[in-house]
């Protein structure tokens, strides 16, 4: 900002005040008539004349206006305007404007969901009304117990991906994953979306997700000459997860095959791990050639040599119980064709018929760390519940749901 300033003439200048006013400008008059030289001397007397003429006498240097500043020189004054003392600082810079909106930050403690199956001995859900289901259901979180805040019981359609292992290995393995596919298939809803893909060495989209029960019969007739004898399984729950990771809602993977893992890229650690990371799957597995290999013991009259061979397979089927026990499904292994419509009948059954519980966390930390659940159904007396049947005897009940979830990250 600057300040113009504004001089005033008085308005009672006194005589004295004219009359110094005249002699000043008089006294100019001289200086600047003495300053002109003179022609009638001679060349030294002009030097001379001349060099004292330029220089103003003691008498008219004190009489040189004081506003003039600055050191005095042999020729005078250097016409520098001096500051004065009372002259302010300049003012500070203002801060510029910036053009980023404020924000403010809101954690807000997310609430989770977990489904849970109350199935009986037989398989079969056990159905219990929604608000006695609320009054007893109980969740522990890393063993500290947890408001529940709802509990419905869901009917929703299934979104499901049938992950189907399509391999040279065995041709017992290979007819029973895909009789066991077709019996899925035949077992869905109108309703119902599912996708179909087979794996080898990669993973192959036979079938998008579709309402069409014979664009999956199609699909799966296919497969009918295996191309590789290689089964990655690990690689192919990796990408299957990665893959339905995207699809919003609940989702099930039904994975029917062996549980061999013969040249995978990624370890099984690290496909536990995805598991683990992947939020509102359920997995349910059917483990192919159990019939197979009882008769390949039975006939190998418990010669160890047999028995080492076979090991690989009781581990493949570990390994699968291991994946649908994680998410909260079942793992099933049918040693006869027999069994699979009633498998997957059970199947479809849970899917629909499930409890879903909601609860806020008491621990709000979101540091991406692995929270370990249990789910129980307690009494009055905080033991487990004690279900009768119309004839005042005990059922012998399981609750199936997820071992734990990852919480999320600030930066998710």
């Amino acid at each position: 900002m600057y300040c113009e300033k504004h001089f005033k003439c008085p308005g009672n200048s006194s005589v004295a005040s004219c009359s110094v006013k005249v002699g000043l400008i008089a006294l100019a008059v001289t200086v600047v008539l003495c300053a002109v030289p003179s022609h009638a001397q001679s060349g030294s007397s002009d030097q001379s004349s001349s060099q004292s003429q330029s220089q103003p006498s003691k008498s008219q240097q004190d009489q040189m206006p004081a506003a003039a500043g600055g050191p005095a020189g042999d020729s005078g004054p250097i016409a520098v305007p001096k500051k004065g003392d009372s002259e302010e600082a300049p003012p500070l810079p203002k801060p510029k404007a910036t053009d980023n909106p404020e924000y403010s930050l809101h954690v807000d403690v997310p609430v989770v969901t977990v489904d849970a199956h109350v199935l009986q001995k037989d398989g079969r859900p056990l159905s219990l009304p929604v608000d006695v289901a609320k009054e007893h259901f109980k969740i522990w979180e890393d063993g500290v117990p947890q408001k529940i805040q709802s509990v419905t019981i869901s009917k929703a359609p299934i979104t499901a991906v049938l992950l189907v292992e399509f391999a040279s290995t065995n041709y017992n393995f290979m007819y029973d994953a895909l009789n066991a596919s077709y019996a899925f298939a035949s077992n869905l809803q109108p309703q119902d979306w599912v996708a179909v893909v087979e794996f080898d060495m990669k993973t192959h989209i036979l079938v998008d997700f579709t309402q069409d029960k014979q664009a999956i019969f199609g699909a799966l007739n296919q497969l009918r000459v295996p191309g590789f004898a290689e089964t990655n399984i690990f690689d192919a729950l990796f990408d299957t997860l990665d893959r339905i990771d995207r699809v919003p809602g609940r989702k099930e993977l039904v994975v029917v095959a062996s549980g061999r893992d013969t040249f995978s890229k990624l370890t099984l650690d690290k496909t536990l791990k995805k598991i683990k990371a992947t939020p509102n799957v359920t997995i349910y597995t059917i483990c192919t050639g159990e019939a197979f290999l009882e008769r390949v013991d039975a006939m190998s009259g418990g010669n160890p040599n047999t028995s080492a061979a076979m090991m690989d397979y009781i581990q493949a089927k570990n390994q699968m119980g291991a994946f649908a026990r994680m998410t909260g499904g079942r793992s099933y292994a049918p040693r006869m064709m027999g069994e699979l419509p009633d498998i997957f009948r059970e199947v479809a059954q849970a899917i629909r018929d499930q409890y879903t519980i909601t609860y806020k966390p008491t621990n709000t930390k979101q540091d991406g760390t692995y929270r370990k659940l249990k789910v129980e159904l307690v009494g009055p007396d905080d033991k487990p519940l004690v279900v009768k049947d119309e004839k005042n005897k005990d059922i012998k009940y399981t609750i199936v749901a997820r071992d734990g979830y990852t919480a999320k990250h600030e930066v998710e």
